[in-house]
This record gives structure tokens, sequence and C-alpha cells, in this order.
């Protein structure tokens, strides 16, 4: 499905996570400046459910925000 080098990683990543966090994961791989509002938008959640799984992500240290305000973008970090 994914064409990038990060799809085997995103793939080990997602088990035991829930279905919404496995698509964010998903979107961060095919695209890391992706923001909230198109997630949301892609998979079918609101925002608010967006920041909860995305703090979900973090605080299993499955993600991170890196850069400055303009150049921010998503990290994969396992």
């Amino acid at each position: 499905m994914f064409k990038t080098t990060k799809v085997g990683l995103v793939d080990g990543l997602v088990d035991g996570l829930a279905e919404s966090q496995e698509q964010i994961i998903k979107l961060i791989a095919e695209n890391p400046k992706v923001s909230k509002v198109e997630m949301a938008m892609k998979i079918g959640i609101s925002s608010t459910a967006i920041d909860k799984n995305i703090a979900v992500l973090k605080k299993k240290g499955v993600i991170e925000r890196v850069g400055s305000d303009r150049s921010r973008y998503w990290k994969i970090l396992k």
C-alpha cells in the first residue's frame, strides 16, 4: 500500500494500537507535515479525537513533533 522505506517500520508499530492511531501513523509516514485537520478529515474523526490519539502516541514514545512553528513535522520514533 505504501511505497516508502518506513512502511515496514510502520507496519510493525501499529500492532497493539487503536485503529485510529494506526491510521494516524500511516498518514504521518505518507506525509510528515500532515496537519491535525487533514488527519481528522481523512480518518473521519473529530479533531478532538485526533488530539487524544496523538497524546497517546506521544506518551508511548511512538511519535513526536519536531521543528519550529513554520517548519514543523511529525517524526516516527520507533
